[in-house]
């Protein structure tokens, strides 16, 4: 142990130490998928930021472990933003700072038994606070929520329809707090297993008394239609033509709904009436709505939006959604006058999309109500909950990771629509033009077959629709609100203990021989 103190003694090892320990919790995710390592993956992270001879060293062991894990996490975009991707990862790991003096601070040197009690609490607070702050769309969104590496894992989602993914993120980092304690601090372990033991109570009690969505006994049958790669110049029209192949196919086979992907549709249907008969024409055809998704100039109000469009066999049938939330560099660049030379290195916007105002619940018929979403949206736990609220009783995204193919962000992106189903208690389809396309039950379940980043296909599934309100869509993002009040008490008290250290006098006063203390000055 000597010898590996002295080797992260200079700050560079200690820093790179830092980065690759931050990086661990990334294997948990897709497309490694092991979601079991991110019970222990924050434990070297832990254990080198509590050996920091300073707070402040402290909190660079916090920005440079947050920078090795958000680099690991958005590994993919080095293609499309390069230098940039580095920039973006050293912002964002700076998050990681005042978690890293925060963990030094309760589990540093000797711990007794009340700062493991108080670091059972208040680390795992501190990082659900940092997945709060880095929620904001500005900065890049909940892309990586360590409770979405838990998306496969039965009772882990059921925790997630408590507390959305916020309270698997929680238990997860409490679970590696209590495991590094039994590692470090021997004189503490008690305090340690205790949190095990909560861990376990909190997942069984979520499995036993969390509501669970109430199966109608009704299908509805809805397919995907994923065209694959179309490349080249023209390849807007080949893409229609393609995904109009696709949908012939479904003809006669009873679909309720038919969805394609994001920007599956390159012109506006105002400027391009011809496409809009034929999408027409393809409702008549397979007896079926038609949710496209538009990706152009608009006819009727300037800038270019993405639009989820609903078609019937007479055409657009005026329900319309504009995506919301944009995807930062990919869809707009954040602080053009400053941040625009990423343009120059990159793959960013070269101009930004216009924002639509407002969600949209689109009433398909027979009792269908779908709550459509477009590709980076689906990273928002509070989107899918308002639809739910909204009347949606199906949530829909339409995405397109084409640009990342061959890495691991398709997977990642599809993983997310089991979480957002098992948190709102409604199934979820999730549509692309080139992979993962997937489709999840209202508990969060695979139903079907995933269809992978090599599939061009049309795949119809029967969706079992359910009824009934989760704890998440009824009380909302109470896990992160938690632990600002749990910083907030942990900080007054805090600063209470040192008010209070400060008015004690530094050396005890001098007593006479009859025990009196001296007065000086009488």
């Amino acid at each position: 142990m000597k010898n590996v103190g002295h080797h992260l003694a200079s700050p560079w090892r200690r820093s790179t130490a830092a980065a690759v320990a931050g990086a661990l919790p990334v294997l948990a995710f897709p497309a490694p998928s092991l979601w079991w390592i991110a019970y222990v993956a924050l434990v070297p992270w832990l254990l080198l930021i509590r050996s920091a001879p300073t707070g402040r060293r402290a909190a660079f062991d916090g920005w440079w472990g947050g920078f090795g894990f958000m680099l690991a996490m958005h590994h993919w975009l080095l293609p499309s933003l390069h230098v940039f991707t580095f920039v973006i990862a050293a912002l964002l790991g700076a998050l990681w700072a005042p978690w890293g003096w925060l963990v030094r601070r309760t589990l540093g040197g000797s711990p007794s038994g009340g700062r493991v009690a108080a670091a059972l609490l208040v680390v795992p607070s501190g990082w659900l606070t940092i997945e709060l702050i880095r929620s904001w769309q500005g900065l890049g969104g909940p892309w990586g929520v360590l409770g979405a590496s838990q998306w496969q894992v039965e009772a882990a989602l059921r925790l997630a329809s408590v507390g959305g993914v916020w309270l698997p993120s929680f238990l997860v980092v409490a679970l590696n707090v209590a495991v590094a304690v039994l590692v470090a601090v021997r004189r503490a372990r008690v305090p340690a297993v205790a949190g095990l033991v909560a861990v376990a109570a909190a997942g069984s009690a979520a499995w036993a008394g969390a509501p669970r969505p109430d199966q109608t006994g009704e299908r509805t049958r809805i397919a995907l239609v994923q065209p694959g790669v179309v490349a080249g110049p023209d390849s807007p029209d080949r893409r229609f033509d393609r995904e109009e192949q696709l949908t012939r196919e479904l003809a006669g086979q009873d679909v309720d709904l038919v969805v394609w992907g994001e920007s599956s549709v390159g012109f506006d249907l105002g400027d391009r009436p011809d496409l809009a008969r034929r999408l027409a024409a393809l409702s008549r055809e397979t007896d079926a709505e038609i949710l496209v998704n538009v990706d152009a100039r608009r006819s009727d109000k300037p800038g270019i939006y993405k639009s989820s469009v609903l078609i019937g066999p007479d055409g657009p049938t005026g329900d319309r959604y504009d995506k919301m939330r944009l995807v930062p560099f990919g869809e707009y660049v954040p602080a053009r006058s400053l941040l625009g030379w990423a343009t120059s290195v990159g793959k960013a916007a070269g101009e930004d999309r216009r924002r639509g105002s407002e969600q949209v619940v689109m009433d398909v018929g027979d009792g269908l109500r779908i709550g459509p979403m477009v590709c980076f949206e689906t990273a928002f736990p509070d989107m899918s909950r308002h639809l739910v609220q909204d009347g949606a009783g199906v949530l829909l995204a339409q995405s397109s990771t084409s640009t990342f193919q061959q890495s691991w962000a398709p997977e990642q992106h599809a993983s997310l629509a089991a979480l957002r189903a098992a948190e709102t208690g409604r199934p979820m389809v999730h549509a692309t033009l080139t992979g993962v396309s997937a489709v999840y039950g209202a508990n969060g379940g695979r139903i079907g077959p995933w269809l992978g980043t090599d599939a061009s296909a049309a795949q119809v599934y029967d969706v079992p629709s359910a009824r009934g309100t989760t704890l998440y869509v009824r009380f909302g993002d109470w896990p992160p609100q938690a632990a600002l009040v749990v910083l907030a008490v942990y900080g007054a008290v805090g600063l209470v203990r040192f008010r209070r250290g400060a008015r004690r006098p530094l050396v005890p006063p001098v007593r006479t021989a009859h025990g009196s203390p001296v007065r000086h000055g009488r």
